[in-house]
């Protein structure tokens, strides 16, 4: 029926009313004959004497709430805090329940990047062709020209992220070209998902030029096309060191 709160607060009401009524039938008790021989005085001596009881009773009953006030304000004030500390236990309690705690958000975010590269690493082989630095950055591409947008960024990676891109790439037969300044940029400027920015038109249209072009010659020979990487054009706000 009660709750804990509710069991403290009843047994303070219990006590503070006790300690009251203890003192006022102290006060009393010590008054009984004054109290008795008040039907035998005078009326001004009575009034005098009932005057006298009473300021003994008030002064008694203050006593005893400023005792209780002693004794309930630093109680009070330890519960308030305590009752706060609970509470921000709670609101810390209901956000790990809510949003996980780290370590739970951690393994989620690990797995997502999972599962992000595992969707990357399936886009690879739709790549027209794969820049790469040509160790530590590799850089899918696609361009569907039935429509008017830029160049994709189908994937992108460093180190063993760039060593799988190159891998799957190299077994689906896409081509994959050394172009360090290119692929930095491209890294950089895009995200996965991505159009590249107009800054980056020019260069990569060279490298999709030349992609085409050596796609056709081994399709119906002729002259085989060659591209110069370092000339590519790159805006100085798109270059990155290595």
């Amino acid at each position: 029926m009660f709750g804990p709160q509710g069991l403290v607060e009843l047994s303070k009401a219990l006590g503070k009313f006790l300690l009251v009524g203890s003192i006022g039938t102290l006060i009393l008790w010590n008054l009984r004959d004054r109290l008795l021989t008040l039907g035998r005085q005078e009326v001004h001596s009575a009034m005098t004497e009932l005057g006298y009881i009473v300021l003994w009773g008030f002064l008694a009953i203050c006593a005893s709430l400023i005792l209780i006030a002693l004794i309930d304000v630093p109680f009070q004030k330890w519960n308030h805090t305590k009752q706060l500390r609970m509470t921000k236990q709670e609101l810390k309690d209901e956000n790990k329940e809510t949003e996980g705690s780290p370590e739970v958000k951690g393994r989620i975010r690990r797995m997502q990047i999972q599962l992000s590269q595992q969707r990357m690493m399936q886009d690879v082989p739709q790549a027209d062709v794969i820049i790469t630095n040509p160790t530590h950055y590799a850089v899918a591409l696609r361009y569907d020209q039935s429509k008017s947008g830029a160049p994709v960024v189908l994937a992108k990676g460093t180190d063993l992220i760039a060593q799988q891109i190159r891998m799957v790439g190299d077994n689906h037969e896409v081509p994959i070209i050394s172009a360090p300044p290119l692929t930095r940029a491209v890294y950089y400027s895009t995200e996965i998902g991505q159009e590249i920015p107009s800054g980056l038109y020019i260069a990569v249209a060279q490298i999709l030029a030349f992609v085409f072009q050596l796609r056709r010659y081994k399709n119906t020979g002729g002259n085989k096309p060659n591209l110069n990487t370092e000339d590519l054009p790159i805006p100085d706000e798109f270059k990155r060191d290595e």
